[in-house]
């Protein structure tokens, strides 16, 4: 078995090769290991990840040939070591040098040691005098310093001006605590802090998000036993902030369109008391496993899976539901902080997901009553994916209205829709779009 830095080299390889996300690579990179070095693991992909551009470029300035000709693998291993270099001041230079040496001989990658050592020995001896990033071009200098692609700074700095765009970049970049919902039909707000304490955990309420705790430490989330046992799910203060806006009610008859992994549903299930039907659907069989599983976990029993192409009416459900909860897919930008690997997305397939956006909204629309609720919601802070997605619909659904709603702590009052922003709310980066039907 081999060790955090080992695990993080097969993450970092299967989010190249096979397009994998990281979260998912790294679970499968880490499986067995011992909880120090599987945090390792997670440190260093997650730091490669988040500082990919800048580590290149530095690297590259060690470098005797182009950074950017060496074999891939050659690269990530350099890229890990000089993670450990430039931002794990535990980590003594020389032990990130000598391992990564270690590392590459064990791939049999021999002749590559050489090289390794001595791009990383450089970049050690000079990593408090290391080249300046270029400054004369705003855009191109935010988009090195903080390893995003240029395109998307561009997007945030006309949407946000310079001052917010660094700001919500170094977030990108910054470590995220776990944010977690207490199961209010499984456990009281002691009972929650005392369980998750025993477990090695630290838990602290939401500024202003209320029965939302940041979570910190405690090793394997799902081998907590107070998460096995469902005193609580994992859901930001954006995703809980949906639900309320939402509105759901005790008794009420809702219908999730995109439910997987099934978070909104636990959520509203959370609000009503257990007490209504929720239909929670997703186009994939599989996922259906995830929602009955989350589910019987937490203890709720008023949520029925469901297969369904949120694309496709379902004449059965015409006008069916109090509420329809539509969190649609996106391009996922407001998550960042938590998936660093999203940045890395190609602009050009994002291009297409505005119309399935409102294909999914346009048909979920059909299973609201009159006097219902539709709620609109996305993880990216993209108006076209947003406000763009809402107005057209608006304007062809003439019989559905904006409805304000007010939240808790600085989101407060709206006039139906509402960009949160991780730099200004403290949460993901999500969209929510409140509409009733006349």
């Amino acid at each position: 078995m081999g060790g955090g830095r080992e695990a993080a080299l097969e993450a970092l390889t299967a989010c190249r090769r096979l397009d994998a996300w990281s979260d998912a690579s790294l679970k499968a990179a880490s499986r067995g290991l011992e909880r120090r070095e599987a945090a390792l693991a997670a440190r260093l992909t997650y730091g490669v990840l988040q500082n990919r551009a800048l580590l290149d470029f530095y690297l590259d300035a060690c470098c005797a040939q182009p950074f950017g000709q060496l074999e891939p693998m050659i690269r990530d291993v350099l890229r890990l070591g000089g993670c450990q270099i430039l931002y794990m001041d535990r980590v003594p230079d020389s032990a990130a040098v000598d391992e990564s040496v270690e590392l590459v001989k064990k791939k049999r990658r021999q002749r590559a040691a050489g090289l390794v050592n001595a791009v990383l020995r450089r970049l050690s001896r000079e990593k408090d005098r290391l080249p300046a990033i270029p400054a004369e071009d705003r855009a191109a200098y935010l988009a090195l310093r903080w390893s995003h692609p240029r395109w998307l700074v561009e997007r945030l700095l006309a949407l946000l001006g310079e001052e917010e765009t660094e700001a919500l970049l170094a977030l990108h970049n910054g470590s995220v605590p776990t944010a977690i919902q207490r199961n209010p039909l499984r456990c009281g707000r002691e009972e929650l802090v005392e369980r998750v304490t025993v477990s090695g955990g630290t838990l602290e309420a939401h500024p202003w998000m209320p029965d939302c705790w940041l979570l910190r430490g405690g090793g394997d989330l799902e081998a907590m036993p107070a998460f096995q046992e469902g005193l609580f799910q994992v859901q930001d203060a954006a995703a809980r902030a949906a639900v309320l806006a939402a509105g759901p009610r005790p008794g009420d008859r809702v219908l999730d369109v995109c439910a997987a992994p099934g978070g909104k549903a636990f959520a509203a299930a959370m609000e009503m008391g257990d007490e209504g039907e929720i239909t929670a659907c997703d186009i994939h069989r599989h996922k259906l496993a995830l929602i009955e599983k989350g589910a019987r976990r937490l203890g709720l029993r008023c949520i029925r899976a469901e297969l369904a192409d949120g694309r496709q009416t379902r004449e059965e459900w015409r006008e069916a539901f109090d509420l329809v909860l539509c969190d649609v897919p996106c391009s996922g930008l407001g998550i960042i902080r938590k998936k660093p690997d999203i940045r890395y997305k190609d602009p050009a397939a994002l291009a297409g997901l505005p119309a399935v956006q409102g294909a999914i909204l346009d048909n979920a629309s059909r299973y609201v009553r009159p006097g219902g609720v539709l709620l609109y919601a996305t993880c990216t802070v993209l108006p076209e994916e947003n406000e763009g997605v809402t107005a057209a619909f608006l304007e062809k659904r003439r019989a559905f209205r904006k409805e304000p709603f007010t939240l808790p702590g600085p989101a407060g009052e709206t006039e139906g829709s509402l960009t949160l922003w991780p730099q200004r709310h403290g949460t993901d980066g999500f969209y929510i779009c409140k509409m009733r039907k006349l």
